[in-house]
């Protein structure tokens, strides 16, 4: 058993996520909002200020809210906007030819990505607050002993992704279906997208397969899937966006947000949230790695990262692996 825990800088990505959570998630006939008249600020739960977000939780009519704002990335096309006599400077340093100013760009180049969550359940809260995290070694035991169970037990819905499966909810962003019920799949805009700027590129292929929950369901069975959608996937990303194979990462997530099969598709010039070396597994390295051994997945040792509240961490916890007092015998399972 293999175990250590780490402090670090907690960074929450901007992702409007479809959480597991057993609730109302808000009314289909919600009126869209126009402003935030009488949205009642409660805390900062979250800043970063390399990705330029924070997240604030609030309330809105009464209920709980949380609000994630990103600053967008400058459009080299409307260059001709910023740099007129529209865009009033305030100088802030001069030495020399060196000058650092503020500018106050026009109103319509202001804008601000906005994601609302109303009405906010306590996990949407606890999902977006800055948290400690801990790097967890798990083992193939631990996965049995301690994951599993604890997955099979809180039977975790994914009957969004059903939907989306079956074409009861965003048939319209579809980019990409192949059918088979084994090797198919369905390509679609991750929402982090705004689906504009090809180096931003963002997608999805969600696999029609039921039943692999994760890397770790992963063996020589599933080859011929995994093939399809990294071929298939990049073969639909050239012909729909222009984007060649050669500028596109193409991983899986472990731990995954949700435990239906699934793979990201990123440009190479995007810094996507959850590309790390303790989360993001290259497709192309996964597959080579079943076709060298069957069982890689189900036998490796595989590290991820888990915040203090979650019920996986909370789970390793109690089960003595963050116990300092026995972490020798613990190192040597």
């Amino acid at each position: 058993m293999k175990m250590s825990g780490k402090m670090e800088d907690s960074e929450v990505p901007i992702k409007k996520q479809k959480l597991d959570v057993d609730c109302n998630q808000g009314d289909d006939n919600d009126a869209m909002l126009s402003n935030f008249d009488g949205f009642e600020i409660l805390k900062v739960i979250s800043e970063n200020t390399r990705s330029k977000t924070v997240t604030v939780h609030g309330k809105m009519k009464g209920e709980n809210a949380v609000v994630l704002l990103e600053k967008k990335p400058f459009d080299a096309k409307h260059m001709n906007r910023y740099l007129t006599e529209e865009t009033s400077l305030k100088n802030t340093l001069k030495n020399d030819i060196y000058g650092t100013y503020e500018a106050f760009l026009p109103s319509t180049e202001n804008a601000v990505k906005a994601v609302v969550i109303h009405p906010a359940t306590d996990k949407h809260i606890q999902k977006y607050t800055d948290q400690e995290r801990f790097v967890i070694e798990e083992t193939e035991n631990l996965y049995k002993t301690v994951t599993l169970p604890l997955l099979e037990s809180k039977q975790l819905s994914v009957q969004w992704v059903y939907n989306i499966l079956e074409k009861k909810q965003e048939a319209d962003r579809i980019v990409y279906e192949d059918t088979d019920p084994e090797i198919g799949f369905i390509l679609l805009p991750d929402m982090k997208w705004d689906r504009k700027d090809p180096a931003a590129l963002y997608l999805v292929a969600i696999a029609h397969k039921h039943g692999i929950k994760s890397l770790r369901d992963l063996n020589a069975s599933k080859l011929p899937l995994l093939k399809n959608i990294l071929n298939q996937g990049k073969n639909a990303i050239m012909k729909k966006y222009n984007v060649p194979s050669w500028k596109l990462h193409a991983y899986i997530h472990y731990q995954p947000s949700y435990y239906h099969f699934h793979v990201h598709f990123t440009n190479i010039k995007l810094e996507a949230p959850g590309f790390d070396a303790d989360r993001a597994h290259l497709l192309t390295d996964v597959i080579e790695n079943i076709e060298m051994m069957d069982t890689y997945y189900e036998k490796k040792t595989l590290t991820f990262v888990a915040r203090e509240t979650e019920d996986l961490f909370l789970k390793f916890k109690e089960n003595g692996c963050f116990d300092e007092t026995s972490q020798d015998e613990i190192k040597k399972d």
